[in-house]
């Protein structure tokens, strides 16, 4: 088997698992507070991903320099703003719909380069932005008439994520990949262990809370799979593939958001929804093709329309 299709099988193998969290993570919030939760799930991941980076290079985290490490709080930052809008917001809305509204990150970012980055959107990303976002109002405002308090925290917690997407690529070129992914791990690990005490409620809580089979299910997946594996497989993989197909790859994590959703816990969206989620998706690929790439497509018809 080429190196390509092993990478792209890996990478969705990735896509698959932060598609599922979106559903385990519901079930383990219904047990244990969303930012103990979330500060249990973050240490672990930061704990096993700082043993690899030792393994491999045992200078790789010193090395990064005061500016690396700044340059990775931010990011952590912004990190934990997304994580703890959508865990919360997973308790008031879907996991299926939190996962197509978490998917339009992709779609924002564009939208933020520009004001912060002073890149300008191409077409086919100005057409997918457009889609997307009346994709979020029909699977948002067609039931029920008004954003839903779930939806409104998974949409800021969107923000967020395109924020850290944005930031990351300025940061990213200048640092070792793996030490910085680590440093934004500890900080949301540690800003959780602050607010947790803050917001938390523990009167209710036990040791047998803890020991849950959904909870432990829940934090094997976050912390080791889509944490620790996902990191480093993006990190190994990525290289073998193309930015377009890694794209559409990645495009999946709300698909399996849904089937998840609908295996597990029986969810059936309805029409809107679905049109909705579909319009985000399409949204989610055409944001990040070439523009290139239509205008090959356009061509080949065209040739085609001539020949017949």
């Amino acid at each position: 088997m080429k190196k390509g299709m092993i990478a792209d099988l890996i990478l969705l193998s990735v896509a698959l698992i932060w598609g599922t969290t979106f559903v385990v993570v519901q079930n383990a919030i219904a047990i244990l507070p969303p930012y103990t939760f979330n500060g249990i799930r973050f240490s672990i991941a930061s704990i096993f991903l700082l043993l690899y980076i030792l393994m491999k290079n045992r200078k790789g985290v010193v090395e990064l320099g005061k500016k690396g490490w700044s340059s990775g709080i931010i990011l952590g930052i912004f990190l934990f703003g997304g994580y703890a809008f959508q865990t919360i917001g997973l308790t008031y809305t879907t996991a299926a719909k939190a996962g197509f509204i978490t998917g339009l990150s992709v779609v924002l970012v564009p939208l933020f380069s520009i004001f912060l980055l002073k890149i300008l959107p191409k077409w086919p990303t100005i057409l997918g932005v457009s889609l997307a976002t009346i994709g979020l109002y029909l699977m948002t405002m067609m039931e029920g008439g008004h954003f839903a308090w779930g939806d409104t925290l998974v949409f800021l917690c969107a923000i967020f994520f395109a924020l850290h997407i944005v930031f990351t690529g300025k940061f990213a070129p200048q640092y070792e990949t793996l030490s910085l992914a680590w440093i934004q791990i500890t900080t949301v690990a540690l800003l959780n262990g602050i607010v947790m005490f803050l917001f938390d409620d523990f009167e209710q809580l036990s040791f047998h809370n803890f020991i849950q089979k959904d909870v432990l299910i829940a934090l094997l997946i976050t912390s080791l799979l889509a944490t620790v594996f996902a990191y480093v497989a993006q990190t190994t993989f990525q290289s073998y593939t193309t930015p377009t197909r890694v794209a559409i790859i990645f495009a999946m994590e709300p698909v399996f958001a849904a089937i998840t959703s609908y295996i597990v816990h029986d969810e059936v969206m309805n029409h809107w929804t679905i049109i909705g989620g579909l319009l985000i998706f399409i949204g989610m690929i055409m944001v990040e093709l070439p523009p290139d790439l239509f205008q090959s497509i356009f061509q080949l018809i065209k040739r085609k329309g001539r020949v017949s």
